[in-house]
């Protein structure tokens, strides 16, 4: 790879690893001083119009590294479906760049797994359009005024995929909270996930006078409170996903009869970011099972993007480690999620007892890092570089002042040893990043169970 770029700061356990951040630079640059740099324009569209442009440039035609243009391409085009979504992409630039993404996406592609799940999400097929750059539409973005409603009695709730957990809160202020450790993915009947959410539902209700509003969160993509696409609900047959598992929130709003409100976890991250320190223009990640992402924008809005950063590439290392279900390499749920510390444990030298659920799996190796085992910090530390590269790369696509990182791998002292190191990694290598983006961590109540809290807030009460 003509920019394969060694980090500064090397993860203790991973020599291999190559950060999308130094790649894009390096390229970028290289464009940049070539004199003649091309413009790329990539669009990606959703059936209601909106639609999202994110300009960029690529090498000249002629230029030494000009077939590098493909991978930049490609990796950027990857990033920008997943963080925005769409059915339609306009890719506009050199016809070459236009060609190859079309080809990629296709039923036989590269990108094959891709091209078959955005109809799924969308309901329209999925369609690649190679352009020229000034063929490209213009923007058509919007964003929802959602959540931060804090009257009344109300019910929040938080759906991962090791575990779930509500909260009940009363004029914004939470009077019970419960985190359950649960198994979705491998239920092939959606009535063991309606009867586990109502449970909880029901232990929450009982703690208050009433309950005049449900929000909730869930891993996955939901739209208009329908689950379009979520591994929570993998073991579930497709010829009953849509009736059973696409109608089970509005099943649930129904029988409860109140303002009733889902979006997918990694909004309700950024949001209880936003709510919790008082700033916008942040984006919030959770590491626990998978990697969840959101964003609020300047305005306090949530976008509608999809924040899907599990898939969202971030390590360009050839040999990258592949994501289970999209079959892509060096994707954000490999390297910062609960999957993370599962992969690298080996490395380290220590032995997971598989027997154990995966929340417990991941308590064990957090219980030896509390007893001062160097190879488990050494896991965390390895988690920490990665997040200061990520941080970096997803700075090319969102517009950063803060960052929050939830999520069950960020308990305990763990948590901490994550965040300095990503700190050191920008210090290092994006010292503008380091003085610009505040990077946070909220204390250990609010990482437990502030997705909750803040998914209460988000229907309003007529």
């Amino acid at each position: 790879m003509s920019y394969e770029v060694k980090p500064k700061v090397a993860p203790p356990l991973d020599e291999q690893f190559r950060p999308g951040a130094l790649y894009t630079r390096a390229f970028l640059a290289d464009a940049e001083e070539s004199g003649g740099a091309e413009p790329l324009v990539i669009a990606t569209e959703q059936p209601d119009g909106t639609r999202y442009v994110h300009r960029t440039q690529v090498l000249p035609e002629g230029h030494p590294k000009a077939e590098e243009n493909l991978r930049y391409a490609e990796r950027a085009v990857k990033f920008l479906l997943w963080q925005r979504g769409g059915h339609k992409l306009y890719v506009g630039g050199p016809r070459k760049i236009g060609e190859y993404i079309q080809h990629a996406y296709a039923a036989d592609g590269l990108r094959a797994f891709d091209y078959d799940f955005w109809p799924q999400v969308y309901e329209r097929p999925f369609e690649v359009v190679a352009c020229g750059p000034d063929d490209v539409p213009p923007p058509n973005e919007g964003s929802i005024a959602l959540g931060r409603h804090l009257d009344g009695c109300r019910i929040g709730f938080d759906l991962g995929a090791s575990d779930r957990k509500v909260s009940a809160v009363v004029d914004g202020e939470p009077v019970f909270s419960e985190e359950v450790q649960w198994d979705p993915r491998n239920q092939k009947d959606p009535t063991y996930h309606y009867h586990e959410i109502m449970s909880g539902l029901h232990r929450a209700a009982a703690q208050m006078p009433r309950v005049d509003a449900i929000g909730g969160s869930s891993a996955g993509i939901v739209i208009n409170n329908r689950v379009r696409i979520a591994s929570l609900f993998r073991g579930v047959p497709k010829e009953i996903f849509d009736e059973q598992v696409g109608g089970l929130f509005p099943r649930i709003a129904r029988e409860w009869g109140v303002p009733f409100e889902v979006i997918n976890d990694g909004e309700v991250t950024a949001l209880a970011g936003s709510m919790s320190l008082g700033v916008n223009a942040i984006l919030g990640i959770a590491l626990g099972s998978s990697e969840a992402g959101g964003y609020v924008d300047r305005n306090g809005n949530v976008t509608r993007w999809l924040d899907e950063l599990a898939f969202a590439p971030i390590d360009y290392a050839p040999n990258a480690p592949a994501d289970e279900w999209s079959g892509d390499l060096g994707v954000g749920a490999q390297y910062l999620s609960q999957q993370a510390v599962f992969r690298l444990a080996p490395t380290a030298g220590i032995t997971i007892d598989q027997s154990l659920s995966a929340a417990d799996q991941l308590a064990s190796v957090q219980e030896l890092h509390a007893k001062g085992d160097e190879r488990a910090r050494l896991i965390f530390e390895t988690i920490g570089v990665y997040l200061g590269y990520a941080l970096a790369h997803y700075r090319s696509y969102y517009d950063l002042s803060h960052v929050l990182i939830l999520g069950r791998v960020t308990s305990g002292e763990g948590g901490s040893v994550i965040l300095e190191r990503c700190r050191e990694v920008l210090k290092a290598e994006f010292p503008d990043m380091a003085e610009a983006v505040s990077v946070n961590l909220p204390d250990e109540k609010a990482r437990r169970v502030g997705q909750s809290v803040a998914a209460a807030s988000l229907p309003a009460i007529a």
